[in-house]
């Protein structure tokens, strides 16, 4: 476990607080079942706006505090512990790692501050299959007089139908893989929304012609690095939401072993069920590490940073999907029921082990970072 500052501890505490008075995870269950199409709670979004974790990794200048990314992932594992659904995730800090590592000076202070304040929900736009694939990018983005026309498609897009920009990749006449900012309501620009299994905001893009100017590249780091960073970074802070999924069901779990009564006992005290509480533990306390790892190595620059995001993500996924799945078996019939919330993080769970890449793809990752 990371030692925190004085003021991350207050803003963890701050969180799980305000998270599990203001959006427990009925909240979700109540939101999902008036809205099926997805989407999130305007009231709790502006509540996140005021209380400034939108501006967690924005630059003072632009109107952020700066704090960095172990403390945005804290966040994270807060708001994952209840299911939360909000575009903070993608707006606040792959749109604005993004912006950070990609963006000039112009572009910084147009989008920077308006990331802060929510007036402007940015979203990456990467995959174009159903399973993610780093390399394997087929829209084009095509030079021409005025600056770049756009074509191909995207899928599985988070906040897609909520966003107001995309953060869209898309290959360069010179073969690279570069980031462009492309609004919402662009011409040429289509979106669908999906039906998924965790009742999120997920869309699919259509780019038909679509034309931007020279300002919507982000050039300020050559196009493949940056698109590489942005996915790393963005691989380390979901690690952490799926921290705080998984942790909540071992908490959930451990809950129904001390409580539930079998044959005159509390079925904890069968050594079966007690050694896998013990296995599920450990399992545990190596992803938060390797999560927490994941986000530090980003603050500290640390030359593996690449390598750690893998590994975060790879060693969350492993326990999440265990997890989970202990979750439901050892809660028995009940866990299979939509009444009992086991089944929302069940479900939650599969998505985040896909997103940006699953549990084979970043262990593939990180022993080719390691050279082997």
């Amino acid at each position: 476990m990371a030692a925190l500052t004085e003021e991350q501890s207050i803003l963890k505490d701050q969180a799980s607080s305000w998270v599990e008075s203001q959006l427990p995870v009925q909240k979700f269950r109540d939101f999902r079942n008036s809205n099926s199409d997805g989407g999130f709670d305007p009231e709790a979004w502006s509540a996140i706006v005021e209380m400034g974790w939108t501006g967690i990794l924005v630059p003072e200048n632009y109107g952020g505090s700066d704090l960095g990314y172990l403390t945005f992932g804290l966040i994270l594992e807060q708001l994952g512990r209840q299911l939360c659904a909000s575009p903070l995730f993608a707006s606040a800090y792959v749109g604005a790692t993004a912006i950070n590592l990609g963006g000039n000076e112009e572009q910084k202070q147009s989008w920077l501050p308006k990331i802060v304040d929510g007036s402007e929900i940015l979203t990456l736009a990467v995959d174009e299959q159903s399973r993610h694939n780093r390399d394997q990018v087929q829209t084009t983005a095509t030079a021409t007089d005025q600056g770049y026309e756009l074509n191909g498609a995207k899928t599985f897009v988070l906040e897609g139908m909520s966003a107001t920009t995309f953060v869209v990749a898309a290959k360069t006449d010179a073969g690279d893989i570069a980031l462009f900012l492309v609004p919402a309501d662009s011409a040429g620009l289509s979106r669908q929304g999906m039906s998924t299994v965790d009742s999120r905001d997920y869309a699919r893009l259509t780019l038909s012609g679509v034309e931007v100017g020279q300002g919507a590249l982000l050039g300020a780091m050559q196009g493949s690095q940056l698109y590489g960073r942005v996915l790393d970074r963005a691989s380390a802070g979901i690690a952490m939401e799926m921290l705080g999924v998984g942790c909540y069901a071992f908490e959930m779990t451990l809950d129904y072993l001390k409580t539930r009564k079998q044959f005159g006992k509390v079925i904890g005290s069968f050594q079966a069920l007690g050694h896998r509480a013990a296995e599920l533990y450990s399992s545990q306390e190596m992803a938060r590490s390797c999560a927490e790892a994941g986000v530090t190595a980003i603050d500290q620059g640390a030359d593996d940073e690449a390598a750690m995001s893998a590994i975060s993500k790879a060693k969350t996924g492993e326990f999440l999907f265990d997890m989970s799945n202990q979750l439901i078996q050892i809660h028995g019939g009940i866990g299979m029921t939509d009444e009992f919330d086991a089944g929302l993080y069940l479900k939650r769970a599969r998505v985040l082990e896909t997103t940006y890449g699953n549990q084979a793809q970043h262990r593939d990752r990180y022993a080719s970072l390691l050279g082997f």
